[in-house]
């Protein structure tokens, strides 16, 4: 198999550089607006109600509407912050969220304005590795935002989030490493190529179910948004947050979302390739088509992540630190060495056989784990023994101690 070499990358021309940045920049920001009244509107039809539709045409400018409203809103800065930090919290959440986005491929090769470009910004030899590293400064801005806030539900929410981000990114990690040692490569415009004929979601089906649980904890989404939760923290690390400071906040979480979902893109559903049957026409994986299977596959894990707010409750923070401790880092290290060994054995055509039918076991043996500790969480509590100690209970009128100690009196 032919991975396309690093050599296609840094020849670009300044100013094609300047627009593929500026390009992605907008990219972003676009799907921040529409995923925000997109979702909305989904969460009011999933609950049969309406969602937004007052401003303008169905409601589509009610996004703008609301950026509008946040941007006029009064800035105000509470007393007793540590105002540098203060300040700069909400910048360190964004701007790692949108670097990340630097090394994800968009698309083959193109000609623009003439010249032969990808539609990716740059690529690394350990891209993979940067967008984990990138993506994890953006807690520090949760954590700090929290901590020089000087409120004490603002620095609980940023404890949890640091502690989400710690877990959480283990297990992404971990899923990770099947994709290398079956890819071959941390470049990213490498794994997309290595996905030509078959999807890694097929070969690697436990990775992927560990990252889309290990993206939802990363993000801070329902049903793990415990940073945020409102019936405990009031709202979280951004309590003490108004104006264009809040909506930086906001702007990150969903800048996020779509960083996490194209990464999943990337490394699990063949990135730009076509899926089947579309696959099978001449042109479909060329030219500029392929920008518009990236876009439907990153809206598809969006969807997800709306479908899941408003169908899942949430986890109680033990549950959700359990589930990454003792269920998620678990499989994803047993995974590895199964795909380790069945890696050495050697390319044959039996070897994708036998990671399929290892898959499917391992998920089933997570699923029966799972049920388990659902069954007995739900089971009714054993009473105690009377001799338990615990605090006497007079008898109540109408039992039989009560009828017999009525007669012996």
């Amino acid at each position: 198999m032919s991975y396309p070499d690093m050599t296609v990358f840094g020849h670009d021309p300044w100013w094609l550089i300047v627009i593929k940045a500026v390009a992605i920049f907008a990219f972003l920001l676009l799907t921040v607006l529409v995923a925000i009244l997109l979702e909305r509107k989904i969460l009011g039809r999933m609950q049969m109600r309406y969602g937004p539709n007052r401003v303008g045409p169905f409601g589509i400018l009610q996004s703008l509407a609301d950026g509008i409203k946040l941007a006029l809103k009064e800035g105000l800065v509470p007393a007793g912050v540590d105002k540098p930090i203060y300040l700069m919290a909400p910048v360190i959440s964004v701007i790692p969220a949108i670097l990340a986005f630097a090394v994800i491929p968009l698309g083959p090769v193109v000609s623009v304005f003439g010249h032969q470009t990808p539609l990716q910004l740059t690529d690394l030899p350990v891209a993979v590795l940067y967008i984990l590293a990138v993506t994890s400064i953006g807690v520090y801005g949760i954590v700090l935002a929290g901590w020089s806030s000087g409120s004490t539900y603002p620095l609980l929410g940023g404890l949890r989030s640091s502690a989400q981000v710690i877990s959480y990114e283990i297990a992404m990690a971990l899923s990770f490493a099947a994709v290398f040692l079956y890819a071959g490569t941390m470049s990213t415009s490498g794994i997309v190529a290595a996905q030509e004929h078959t999807w890694y979601v097929f070969l690697l089906l436990p990775s992927f179910a560990v990252y889309v649980t290990a993206m939802v904890g990363e993000t801070n989404r329902a049903p793990f948004d415990l940073p945020e939760a409102e019936g405990e923290l009031v709202g979280g690390f951004h309590t003490e947050y108004s104006s264009l400071k809040f909506a930086m906040f906001m702007l990150a979480e969903y800048v996020n979302m779509t960083t996490v979902s194209a990464l999943a893109t990337t490394l699990f559903l063949g990135g730009w390739h076509a899926p089947w049957p579309i696959s099978l026409i001449d042109g479909a994986n060329s030219g500029w088509w392929p920008l518009i299977w990236f876009v439907a596959k990153v809206w598809t894990f969006l969807f997800i992540f709306m479908w899941l707010r408003a169908t899942l409750p949430r986890l109680r923070y033990d549950q959700f630190m359990a589930l990454g401790w003792k269920l998620l880092i678990p499989v994803s290290l047993v995974w590895i060495m199964i795909v380790a060994v069945l890696h050495s054995i050697g390319h044959t055509g039996v070897v994708p056989n036998l990671i399929a039918a290892a898959a499917l076991l391992l998920v089933l043996l997570a699923a029966n784990s799972l049920r388990h500790k659902i069954a007995q969480r739900n089971a009714a509590p054993t009473p105690p023994p009377a001799d338990a100690g615990a605090f006497p209970i007079p008898p109540m009128p109408g039992t039989t101690t009560a009828r017999k100690e009525t007669a012996d009196a």
